[in-house]
C-alpha cells in the first residue's frame, strides 16, 4: 500500500467512526423529543441550526483546510463533535419545554459544525491523494469518492439503528457518553496517523476569489440544494413519525432508517458499475446525472398517490416504494459527489468541496424545514409532494452541467 492509498484509508476509517455516532445522535434525538410528545414542526426545529451551521462550516472549513491542512480540519471537526455530545448530555429533565428546546438546538448546532468540518476534510482528502497517485486516472476517482460515499452512508445506517437501540437500552445520557468516548479513540487515530500538512496550500485571499468556483461547481450546488432538501423533506420527520404513528416501535423505526441507509450506501458504492464511464470522465456521467434525477422525480409522485388512495398496507408500500427511492437517490448522490471533485482543481480542492457541500448544508436545511411543516400541515402526503417538486428543479438545473471542464469564473486561464 502506498502513501496515497494509505492516507485514504485512515480517511475513510475516521470518518466511519464519527458517521456512526451522527447517524445514532439523529435517532437518539428525534425518538427521544417524539416520546416526550414534541410536535412534527418542534422535532424538524431541533435539527435546523444543525443544519444551518453545516452552510457556515463548509465554507470556512474549506478555507481552513486549504491555509492549515485537511489533517487539522479533521482533528477540529472530531474535538467539536465530542464537544457537542457532551454539551447534549447536560440536558436536564426537569427543564421547561423552551429551555430543554433551546439547549438541544444549540447543542445541534455545535454537532452540525463537527459535521461539516469532518465531511469538507475527508471528501478534499480523497481529491488531494488522488492527484499524489499520479498514475490514476478519473476512473480511480470516481472508485474513491464512490467507496468513501457508499460506506460511509452504510456507516450511518448502522448508526441509525444503534441510536435507536442504545436509547432503549443505555437512555439518552448513557447513549451520548458512549459515542463521545469512540470518538474519543478515532482522535487518538487520526493525529497519530495523519500527516498535518496534508492538503495544505494557498487559500483564497478575499470572499470574491473564494466563491469564484467553476459553471460546474456552481450548477452542482444549486442542484444539490434541490437534491437534499428533496430527500430530507420525508427522510426527518415524515417517515419515521408515520411509521411510529401506525405502531411501529422505536427500534422497528429505528431499524428501518437504518436498513435504507445502508442499502443506499451500498448501492453508492457500485455506483461506478451502474454508471457508464467516459475517458474524460463528464460526457457519460453528466447526461447519467440528469437521467437519474428524473426518475427519482416519478417516485415520490407514485407515493403520494398511493396515499391519497389509501391503498391496503399503506406502511408497507411506503417502505417499498422508499427503498426504490433509495436506490435512484444513491445513484443520483453518488454521480454528483464525483463530479464536484472532476470539476474541482487540485490545489484548491478543499474550497471548491467546501462551497459544495455548504449547498449540501443549505439543502438539508430548507428539507428538514420543509419536512416538519409540511407533515404537520398534511401529514405524509405533503411532504412526499414537496419532494417531487424539489427533484424536478433539481433536474432543471442538472441540464445545464458542463460536459467539459472549465476555468474558475474570473480566472485568466
Amino acid at each position: 500500500m502506498n502513501q496515497a492509498e494509505r492516507n485514504y484509508a485512515i480517511v475513510t476509517a475516521s470518518y466511519w467512526g464519527f458517521t456512526l455516532t451522527d447517524g445514532a445522535l439523529r435517532m437518539l434525538v428525534l425518538l427521544h423529543f417524539y416520546s416526550l410528545g414534541y410536535s412534527p414542526f418542534t422535532l424538524a426545529f431541533l435539527f435546523l441550526l444543525y443544519e444551518a451551521a453545516g452552510v457556515l462550516a463548509n465554507l470556512i472549513g474549506g478555507w481552513l483546510a486549504t491555509r492549515y491542512g485537511i489533517a487539522r480540519m479533521l482533528t477540529v471537526g472530531l474535538v467539536t463533535q465530542i464537544s457537542g455530545f457532551t454539551l447534549l448530555s447536560f440536558l436536564d429533565p426537569n427543564w421547561t419545554p423552551a429551555m430543554s428546546v433551546a439547549w438541544v438546538v444549540l447543542s445541534q448546532g455545535v454537532c452540525g459544525v463537527a459535521k461539516d468540518l469532518t465531511k469538507t476534510a475527508s471528501k478534499s482528502a480523497i481529491k488531494v491523494t488522488q492527484a499524489q497517485a499520479k498514475d490514476q486516472g478519473a476512473g480511480q476517482l470516481f472508485k474513491w469518492v464512490a467507496w468513501f460515499t457508499g460506506s460511509k452512508n452504510a456507516m450511518k445506517g448502522v448508526g441509525f439503528f444503534l441510536g435507536g437501540l442504545m436509547l432503549q437500552t443505555l437512555g439518552f445520557q448513557g447513549s451520548l457518553w458512549s459515542m463521545a468516548g469512540l470518538l474519543a479513540l478515532v482522535l487518538v487515530g487520526v493525529v497519530t496517523s495523519l500527516p498535518p500538512m496534508m492538503g495544505k496550500s494557498k487559500a483564497s485571499k478575499s470572499a470574491k476569489e473564494l466563491f469564484a468556483k467553476n459553471a460546474g461547481i456552481n450548477g452542482l450546488a444549486a442542484a444539490r440544494v434541490a437534491l437534499f432538501g428533496a430527500r430530507d423533506v420525508w427522510f426527518v420527520v415524515g417517515v419515521p413519525v408515520f411509521l411510529y404513528s401506525v405502531g411501529w416501535t422505536f427500534s422497528m423505526v429505528s431499524g428501518f432508517v437504518a436498513a435504507w441507509t445502508i442499502g443506499y450506501g451500498l448501492v453508492q458504492a457500485l455506483a461506478p458499475n451502474i454508471v457508464k464511464r467516459s475517458e474524460d470522465g463528464l460526457t457519460r456521467e453528466v447526461p447519467a446525472a440528469r437521467w437519474w434525477s428524473a426518475i427519482l422525480a416519478v417516485v415520490p409522485l407514485a407515493l403520494a398517490a398511493a396515499v391519497v388512495a389509501q391503498v391496503p398496507h399503506l406502511e408497507w408500500v411506503v417502505v417499498a416504494g422508499l427503498g426504490l427511492f433509495g436506490f435512484a437517490f444513491a445513484v443520483n448522490s453518488s454521480v454528483h459527489s464525483y463530479l464536484v471533485l472532476a470539476y474541482a482543481g487540485s490545489e484548491k480542492a478543499a474550497e471548491d468541496v467546501g462551497f459544495y457541500y455548504a449547498a449540501n448544508a443549505l439543502g438539508r436545511f430548507f428539507g428538514t424545514l420543509l419536512s416538519g411543516l409540511l407533515y404537520q400541515w398534511g401529514g405524509l402526503l405533503y411532504a412526499l409532494l414537496g419532494s417531487a417538486a424539489m427533484l424536478a428543479i433539481c433536474w432543471l438545473v442538472t441540464l445545464k452541467l458542463p460536459v467539459q471542464r472549465s476555468a474558475p469564473l474570473g480566472s485568466s486561464a
